[in-house]
């Protein structure tokens, strides 16, 4: 006679079927988006030469290289990026974005957030679903790519700069954006 239970069973069944499930670690998702974030960071310093200074004044930046928006009536958008603190990743996030009204196509573009304070910065790292709020003011660019002197000496606690936009929506926002942390 065996001593196999029902409860057993169950136990056992279990344990497998959750050993099955993918929680992220060891996976090469981390490494991906570093090297979207480093491509992307490297554009950015290229093209605006002046957020490399923005960046030394920073407590951290989050690098967002792609975030996808496409929207018939209604919409939303999706992207993947890193938090770094003296150019070293210290967590990875996601940003959601969903919307109705108006909206037609789709359009790509990334974006960096400047965290200039480390209360601005400690805000971001410790909320559940962070939001881009009035505390944020948006980078001004001049034609030559140059930031614009009101922003490398403004007070605002958060900087967003939105760069590389291609796609057929005009205009790229991210007010209603959510950020979570993520373990890719």
């Amino acid at each position: 006679m065996s001593n196999f239970t029902r409860r057993g069973f169950l136990v056992t069944a279990g344990t497998a079927a959750l050993a099955g499930c993918a929680n992220g670690v060891n996976s090469s998702g981390g490494y991906r988006i570093d090297q979207r974030v480093d491509a992307t960071r490297s554009f950015l310093f290229s093209t605006y030469p002046g957020t490399a200074e923005l960046e030394q004044k920073a407590a951290g930046v989050l690098y967002m290289p792609l975030i996808t928006k496409a929207g018939f009536w209604v919409g939303g958008s999706y992207g993947t990026g890193a938090l770094r603190i003296n150019n070293t990743t210290v967590d990875y996030y996601e940003a959601l974005q969903a919307n109705v009204g108006l909206q037609i196509g789709a359009q790509q573009y990334a974006h960096a957030l400047f965290f200039m304070t480390p209360e601005a910065l400690e805000s971001f790292r410790t909320s559940h679903g962070w939001s881009v709020g009035a505390d944020a003011e948006y980078a001004l660019v001049d034609q030559g790519g140059n930031l614009s002197a009101e922003t490398l000496t403004t007070l605002e606690p958060v900087i967003a700069l939105v760069f590389a936009q291609a796609g057929l929506i005009a205009g790229a926002t991210l007010g209603g954006t959510k950020y979570r942390r993520i373990i890719p």
